[in-house]
């Protein structure tokens, strides 16, 4: 029932920005935790950032704490990553991912729904 469609990606210099968005089809959106997952070719695929059905509660991979932030409009059925300080290292494919649970979990296997992916590649 849940259909994710992610949207934003592109090419950008090391340290700049992009902002990917989410767009979840189901009226549901606002029950389901949100998060974004990334996957680069070889490697797992890697959590990235969780969001709270409320939108008051996040949890992000140290990794780019600091640099990333999550949020989502519940009015608009979209939840966003603000992508700043772009590192080489976090070229990947993005995907969104929504699981019905409380947890904001950070395995790949908590979410049972999951968008087709935007890629990001970051030049150095």
């Amino acid at each position: 029932q849940v259909q994710l469609v992610e949207s934003g990606g592109g090419l950008v210099q090391a340290g700049g920005s992009l902002r990917l968005s989410c767009a979840a089809s189901a009226r549901t959106f606002s029950s389901s935790v949100m998060g974004w997952f990334r996957q680069a070719p070889g490697k797992e695929r890697e959590f990235v950032a969780a969001i709270s059905q409320s939108g008051l509660s996040i949890n992000r991979a140290d990794s780019v704490k600091g640099r990333f932030t999550i949020n989502r409009d519940n009015a608009k059925n979209t939840v966003y990553l603000q992508m700043n300080s772009l590192k080489p290292e976090d070229t990947a494919v993005y995907y969104c991912a929504a699981r019905s649970g409380l947890r904001l979990g950070t395995l790949a296997e908590e979410y049972a729904y999951w968008g087709q992916g935007t890629q990001v590649t970051v030049s150095s």
